[in-house]
C-alpha cells in the first residue's frame, strides 16, 4: 500500500492544492502530467520507467496511423511485454520446464539480462520484478489500441495520453481505464473542480483508508494467526475465520479503489466504480458483473468476444470462458492457484450460465431456484469464499482448509 506512505501523503498534500490553484486548463494539464510522471518515477525507477516509456511511446504513435495491422502489432507487443516482465519466471520456471527441463533454465538466464531486480539487504539479487502496474499498462495499451483498430478517433494531444498511461491515482491498483471515458473526464476536471467534488473524493478516501488500513489490514492480522492452527480450530470458528477471509479480500481489493477513486475525484476526475455490492450477488454471473468490473469487462470485451463469445455452439462458449477465466486468475499473479481460481470460476459461470438447458431437470431446477432468492444468495457466496480459498493459499491447503469447514478429517 503506497497510499499511507509518508511520500505519497506529501506528494499528494503538494500536487492536488496546486492542481486547485492553477485554475486554467492549460496549465493543469500540464502541470498534473509533470506530477504523474515524478510519481511514476519515484515508485518505479529508471528500470521500470524505461519498458513503459518505450511501449506507450509506440502505442500512441501506432494508434495515431490508424493502421489496422500496425494496431494489431501494438496489440501484439503490449502482450509480449506482459508475458515477459510479469510472467518470465512463471513461464520459464513452470510452462517451459514442464515441455523440455532444459529450455527453462536457457531461456530465464537471458531474461534475467533484460528485468529488472530487486538486490536484498544481504547482497542477493531478486530478479523478476515487474515495472510498476505493468498490467495496468498492457492492458488498457491494449484496450486503446484495440478500440482505434475498430475505428475510435486516437489522442492526437500527447499529454491527453500521457496522462491516460500514468494517471497517478490509478496507477498501482486501478481501476483499469478506458480512454473513451477517462479524457473526457480529464477534461472535465481540468475545466472545473467543485465543492462536490472534494466533498465526495474525502468521504471515499476516508471510506477507503477505513476499509484497508483499519478492517483489512487488522483482519489480516487474525487470519494469520489463526490459519497455521486452523486444524485444531472447532468447526463454528473455522467457518469464523473463513468469512473474515472473504471479508479481507473485499474490504483490501475495495478499499483501494475507494482511495484511487476519490483521489481522481479531488482533481475533478470521475473514473468507473469497481466493487458494487459484489457480496450481495445472486448468481455467479451478477457476482462478476459486481466484483472488479473494470477487470472483468475487460476480459469479456478483449478476450471472451474477440475469442467467439458464445456465437459458436455450447463447447465454444464454455472454452471461450475457460481461457478467459483462466487470464482474469493469471492477471492476479505468476501462480497456478491464481489459474486455477480462474477456471474454478470459468467452470462455476458455465454451470451456471447452462445448466438450465440440460432436458427436464434444468427447467424445474431454474423455477425452484426463482422461488429461493435466498438458496441462491447463499449457494453463490459459498462458491465465491471457497474459490477465496484457493486464491490465497496453495491447492493442497486450500482443499484440506476446505474440507475442514463440512468436517472431514
Amino acid at each position: 500500500m503506497i497510499f499511507n506512505t509518508y511520500w505519497f501523503i506529501l506528494f499528494a498534500g503538494i500536487v492536488i492544492p496546486v492542481f486547485w490553484m492553477l485554475k486554467k486548463p492549460f496549465l493543469r494539464v500540464p502541470f498534473l502530467a509533470v506530477a504523474c510522471a515524478v510519481f511514476h518515477y519515484h515508485y518505479a525507477g529508471p528500470a521500470g520507467m524505461a519498458p513503459i516509456i518505450a511501449l506507450g511511446a509506440l502505442t500512441y504513435v501506432l494508434g495515431l496511423t490508424r493502421n489496422r495491422f500496425a494496431c494489431i502489432a501494438g496489440i501484439i507487443v503490449s502482450v509480449l511485454a506482459l508475458c515477459f516482465y510479469k510472467y518470465a519466471h512463471f513461464l520459464t520456471g513452470e510452462v517451459l520446464t514442464l515441455i523440455n527441463p532444459a529450455w527453462g533454465p536457457a531461456v530465464e538466464v537471458s531474461a534475467k539480462k533484460l528485468l529488472p531486480g530487486l538486490v536484498a539487504p544481504g547482497g542477493s539479487i531478486y530478479l523478476f520484478v515487474p515495472p510498476l502496474g505493468m498490467s495496468f499498462f498492457a492492458f488498457e495499451f491494449v484496450h486503446y489500441l484495440y478500440e482505434v483498430r475498430k475505428g475510435a478517433a486516437p489522442l492526437r494531444n500527447p499529454l491527453h495520453f500521457l496522462l491516460f498511461a500514468i494517471f497517478f491515482p490509478t496507477l498501482v491498483a486501478g481501476p483499469i481505464k478506458r480512454f473513451g471515458q477517462f479524457v473526457p473526464a480529464l477534461q472535465d476536471g481540468a475545466n472545473n473542480v467543485n465543492s462536490a467534488d472534494v466533498a465526495e473524493g474525502l468521504r471515499r478516501i476516508a471510506t477507503g483508508f477505513i476499509k484497508k488500513v483499519i478492517i483489512a489490514d487488522n483482519l489480516t492480522l487474525a487470519i494469520d494467526y489463526y490459519v497455521p492452527q486452523f486444524e485444531a480450530l472447532d468447526l463454528l470458528t473455522r467457518w469464523f475465520i473463513f468469512t473474515l477471509i472473504a471479508m479481507r479480500i473485499l474490504m483490501d481489493f475495495s478499499g483501494y479503489s475507494d482511495i484511487a477513486i476519490g483521489l481522481a475525484r479531488l482533481l475533478g476526475v470521475k473514473i468507473p466504480e469497481n466493487f458494487n455490492w459484489p457480496y450481495a450477488a445472486k448468481s455467479i454471473q451478477d457476482f462478476w458483473q459486481r466484483w472488479h468490473i473494470s477487470l472483468s469487462s475487460w476480459i469479456r470485451d478483449y478476450v471472451y468476444i474477440p475469442l467467439g463469445g458464445n456465437r459458436h455452439g455450447l463447447v465454444r462458449k464454455i472454452l471461450n470462458g475457460l481461457i478467459a477465466f483462466a487470464l482474469v486468475g493469471l492477471w492476479h499473479g505468476p501462480a497456478w492457484n491464481f489459474v486455477i481460481w480462474g477456471l474454478y470460476h470459468g467452470l462455476g459461470l458455465a454451470i451456471c450460465s447452462n445448466y438450465a438447458a440440460v432436458p427436464s431437470a434444468g427447467p424445474k431446477l431454474q423455477g425452484w431456484l426463482a422461488r429461493s432468492p435466498r438458496t441462491c444468495w447463499v449457494a453463490t457466496q459459498l462458491f465465491a469464499w471457497l474459490g477465496w480459498l484457493v486464491f490465497f493459499y496453495p491447492v493442497p491447503q486450500a482443499l484440506r482448509m476446505a474440507g475442514l469447514l463440512f468436517g472431514v478429517k
